[in-house]
C-alpha cells in the first residue's frame, strides 16, 4: 500500500477560493457571483482584487443564475457561490431552464455539501446534489478530495466550454494531494494499485479511502484505490480497467447512494461488466446535527465501514468461484 501522509488540514473551500484569486489574476472574462455568503464560499480576495467582477446578489440564488447565464452570452466566464442546497434544489428550474437547456458557460460552484458541513444540520446537509446535476444533459459534476486538488479543478473548469458544477466542502481536511498535480476533467486518479477489490471514493471519503486500503494492506489484502474526482463525464475506461483485474467493488461517497456516484459505476458495471458491488454512502436518509466526523461515523462513512464493506464484497466474489 503507497504511503500517504499530510503535513496539514485545510477546508476545500478554501481551495476554491485560492483557484478563483488565480483565475482572477490570468484570464479577464471570469467574473464572480455570490449569494451573501462571500466569506463561507471564501470569495473575498476575489471580490478585493477585481471588485468590478464581482457581483453581490444578496438572498436570491435563483436570480444569480439568471445572471449568470446572462452574462455568458456577452463571453464572460461567471462562478456562481454559494451553498450546495442552495446551488442545487432551491434553483433547480433556473439550472434547468436557463443554464443546461442551451449549455450555457456557467460554473457552479457549491460548498458546505454532505454531512461533514456539521452542526447546520439537515435541512443544510443537501445529500442528493450529485443526482440532481448529474441527471442534466451536458452537466459536468466534479467532486474533489482535498484543498490542492479543489483549487487545480477551479482553475481547470474555466477552460471547459459548457455548465459545471463544481462541489467542495466545510470542514478542515487532510491536504494529500500533490500542490501542481494537474487537474484532467474526466480522468480518474489511480492512489494506489491493487489486486483484490477496487476501492472507488469521491470528495472527503477519498482519504478514508486512504486509511481503509492501509487497515486492508495489514490484513493481507490489496486494494486498489481510485479517486473518481470527476463523477460525470465517468471515466469508464479507468473503471472497467480496475475492475477486469479485482473482480469485486466499493464505492464510498458523502452522498446518498441513491443518484451518487457509486450509482453511476453500478450501471456502467451492469452493462459491460457484472460484478459484485458493496455501497458507502446514505442510506435513504436525511442527516442530523453534529460534528462531521461523529456524523460520518454514525451513518456509515467512516474508514471502518471501508473495511467491512471490503470483507463482504470479497466474500461474494469468492462464492462466484
Amino acid at each position: 500500500m503507497k504511503k500517504y501522509t499530510y503535513t496539514e488540514k485545510k477546508d476545500t473551500r478554501s481551495g476554491f477560493g485560492a483557484g478563483l484569486l488565480e483565475l482572477g489574476k490570468s484570464n479577464p472574462d471570469v467574473v464572480a457571483l455570490c449569494a451573501d455568503l462571500t466569506g463561507s464560499l471564501k470569495m473575498d480576495a476575489f471580490q478585493k482584487a477585481f471588485p468590478e467582477r464581482f457581483f453581490q446578489c444578496g438572498i436570491a440564488e435563483a436570480n444569480m443564475m439568471g445572471i449568470a447565464a446572462g452574462m455568458t452570452i456577452g463571453g464572460k466566464i461567471p462562478f456562481t457561490g454559494t451553498f450546495a442546497n442552495f446551488s442545487t434544489g432551491r434553483v433547480y428550474d433556473q439550472i434547468r431552464q436557463s443554464i443546461a437547456y442551451s449549455g450555457k458557460n456557467v460554473k457552479i460552484c457549491a460548498s458546505h455539501a454532505g454531512l461533514t458541513l456539521g452542526e447546520d444540520g439537515a435541512t443544510h446537509q443537501i445529500l442528493e446534489d450529485i443526482g440532481l446535476m448529474k441527471m442534466l444533459p451536458g452537466m459536468v459534476v466534479i467532486n474533489p478530495c482535498d484543498y490542492n486538488q479543489t483549487k487545480a479543478a477551479t482553475i481547470a473548469i474555466a477552460k471547459h466550454q459548457g455548465p459545471v458544477y463544481l462541489r467542495f466542502g466545510r470542514p478542515s481536511w487532510p491536504v494529500f494531494i500533490p500542490e501542481n498535480l494537474p487537474f484532467e476533467i474526466g480522468k480518474a486518479l489511480i492512489l494506489n494499485e491493487g489486486s483484490d477489490v477496487s476501492i472507488f471514493a469521491t470528495g472527503h471519503l477519498v482519504w478514508k479511502a486512504i486509511q481503509a486500503g492501509e487497515q486492508l494492506a495489514e490484513m493481507g489484502i490489496s486494494a486498489e484505490i481510485i479517486n473518481i474526482h470527476t463523477i460525470k463525464p465517468l471515466d469508464e475506461k479507468a473503471v472497467i480497467q480496475s475492475v477486469s483485474k479485482t473482480g469485486c467493488v466499493v464505492t464510498a461517497e458523502e452522498h446518498q447512494l441513491n443518484g451518487g456516484m457509486g450509482d453511476s459505476i453500478c450501471q456502467l458495471l451492469s452493462r459491460h461488466l457484472p460484478t459484485p458491488v458493496e455501497m458507502v454512502g446514505v442510506n435513504d436518509s436525511f442527516g442530523e446535527s453534529g460534528t462531521p466526523e461523529a456524523l460520518l461515523v454514525k451513518y456509515g462513512l467512516d474508514s471502518k465501514n471501508i473495511v467491512e464493506a471490503v470483507n463482504r464484497v470479497m466474500q461474494r466474489k469468492k462464492a462466484l468461484v
